[in-house]
């Protein structure tokens, strides 16, 4: 009897922890092929970054799929100009003052509004106009709703 009670036990346990695992890790992995999002509810642009992938890489794949996902005039091309010419596609990137960051080099005063009215709390991403993501997605919600770069504020000569 203690046999049976100690290999059902055992049994028990390391069904636990097989579901413990497999649920998990269906949220932490995203998917198989990076470009792909993970789920909807999970938010727009989801991307995994590769481990041999740079920064400005990484920075362009999401400008894509945030470009696919909002129209806006000039497309990819001319999201991806702005950004190359804002902050060289590194996310992390600050004015000298500090008072522009991100990709877009969005105002610091103003990201706290642009951030609440732009994302949805369903998307689970980051508050900060640092995360590439974020950024992007902001960005390009509010180009798209402008109709056009000039009018969301963004003029940059040679794009």
């Amino acid at each position: 009897m203690t046999k049976t009670r100690n290999t059902t036990t055992t049994r028990a346990a390391w069904t636990g922890a097989l579901a413990v695992v497999l649920v998990l890790s269906s949220g932490a992995v995203a998917s198989a092929r990076p470009e792909i999002e993970a789920t909807p509810s999970m938010g727009p642009c989801r991307l995994m970054k590769t481990p041999t992938e740079t920064i400005q890489h990484f920075s362009k794949r999401v400008i894509r799929c945030a470009a696919a996902r909002w129209t806006v005039p000039g497309g990819a091309a001319k999201g991806l100009c702005i950004a190359r010419r804002e902050s060289g596609l590194v996310p992390s990137a600050r004015s000298a003052t500090g008072r522009y960051l991100g990709l877009y080099q969005h105002s610091a005063a103003d990201w706290p509004r642009r951030y609440a009215a732009w994302t949805v709390p369903a998307w689970h991403l980051r508050t900060s106009a640092l995360s590439g993501r974020t950024n992007a997605v902001v960005t390009f919600r509010m180009v798209h709703s402008a109709g056009g770069w000039a009018p969301a504020g963004w003029r940059v000569r040679g794009c």
